[in-house]
């Protein structure tokens, strides 16, 4: 029996779909621009194992164009697309979910951004009766903002008033920042689970605990977040193939995005190479008709998010590095799909998710060579060619590639 490892590239976008300008994200292009920047730097983008596998043909599919720099083979090893998200809006758990063969066809609740700096962008009633039953006197931030920049701004102010740091983003989200030594790690976790009930109640995504460490000046991210997510609306292949005995290994924050449903197996890590690491790990581990799913966040965290070009294009050409080992480390019917979640487009105003085309590049021994698979009308495609290639009932959404 075949296994299956799916490596999600988070943010890794191929360019706006039609839908894109309701967005406000009509031009944004992750890879194109990351791309053109590289050559303008006179550093073009090293990504010989992608191309290999049709990225360059991948992205010309979603946009029309070739992404400058990156030399095209002539024919691609596996198989190679794109695919549009059918789901209605643009964050982690929407694309994850429809990936795994379940779109999100609901709204999910947003905090509209507020001109008055003395006023919070999250209900003060909600946010009464959280502090209310977390025992705390109040909090610090409530607005839009950037995770590194609320430490800057914020972060002293939390150390003398032990007072978390709450904020948000354009997407569903409600971030608790908290310092591990001055407020505690294990109350951060706890407050973020209080919190999460109440923000239901506005229809908000996730909560987040987001903790720091460092002294002033110096604050720094730790490897110790934690998403509190709501369910999949639905079942799917995850649970499909935990519901037939299969094991599913999740790397990185896949637990979380699916609030530990359809998981055996988790291996947390901190950054892109330790993820790679574990995620090797897991395939070890994996018996036959499992699944290993793995999500790269540095992508998006680090550099698609702080809109850091040069630090997205030295992430990618790592992992392009790591490709070759993963690649080495399947047997025989094993299957291997690249795609992404979102964009984030490091050039594009702002830094929130850009909604844009991701990429569906699948390797193996048993996928058709040199395959275009064009423009897939749903992330859903990919669940379904994992379902098909696992020999698991035919999920509800999405067709397979082959």
């Amino acid at each position: 029996m075949a296994r299956a490892v799916v490596v999600i590239l988070d943010s890794f976008g191929l360019g706006a779909t039609p839908d894109a300008d309701r967005f406000g994200d009509g031009g944004a292009d992750t890879l194109g621009h990351i791309a053109q920047w590289c050559v303008d730097a006179g550093r073009p983008l090293q990504l010989p194992a992608l191309a290999r596998m049709g990225l360059p043909q991948a992205a010309h599919a979603a946009t029309g164009q070739w992404p400058a720099g990156i030399p095209r083979h002539a024919r691609p090893h596996g198989a190679f697309g794109a695919a549009r998200e059918v789901s209605r809006g643009k964050d982690t758990p929407s694309g994850h979910w429809e990936l795994m063969g379940c779109p999100v066809t609901f709204d999910w609740g947003y905090f509209k951004p507020v001109e008055d700096p003395a006023q919070s962008v999250f209900p003060p009633q909600l946010m009464r009766r959280w502090y209310a039953a977390c025992q705390l006197e109040g909090s610090l931030c409530n607005r839009h903002m950037s995770g590194t920049d609320v430490l800057v701004r914020f972060g002293d102010a939390h150390v003398s008033t032990g007072w978390p740091i709450c904020y948000t983003s354009s997407d569903s989200v409600f971030q608790v920042a908290a310092h591990e030594a001055h407020f505690g790690l294990e109350r951060l976790y706890r407050v973020c689970e209080i919190a999460k009930p109440l923000f239901d109640e506005v229809g908000i995504a996730r909560v987040i605990a987001r903790p720091f460490a460092g002294t002033s000046g110096s604050y720094r991210r730790t490897g110790g977040r934690h998403d509190y997510t709501t369910p999949p609306p639905a079942p799917t292949l995850l649970d499909a193939l935990v519901g037939a005995g299969r094991e599913v290994h999740a790397v990185g924050k896949i637990s979380d995005i699916f609030a530990g449903r359809g998981i055996t197996h988790s291996y947390p890590a901190n950054g892109n190479a330790a993820l790679c690491e574990r995620t090797l790990e897991a395939l070890a581990a994996c018996p036959d008709g499992g699944l290993v799913f793995s999500n790269l966040v540095d992508f998006d965290m680090l550099y698609g998010h702080r809109r850091d070009i040069a630090g997205y294009a030295d992430a990618l050409q790592a992992f392009d590095a790591f490709l070759p080992r993963l690649v080495s480390a399947l047997e025989p019917g094993d299957l291997l799909a690249i795609s992404a979640d979102h964009g984030c487009d490091p050039t594009w105003p702002g830094t929130d998710h850009t909604r844009e085309h991701v990429p569906l590049l699948f390797f193996g021994w048993e996928v058709p060579h040199s395959l275009e698979l064009g423009v897939r009308s749903s992330f859903a495609d990919l669940g379904q060619t994992l379902a098909r290639h696992l020999r698991t009932a035919p999920l509800v959404h999405g067709v397979s590639c082959w």
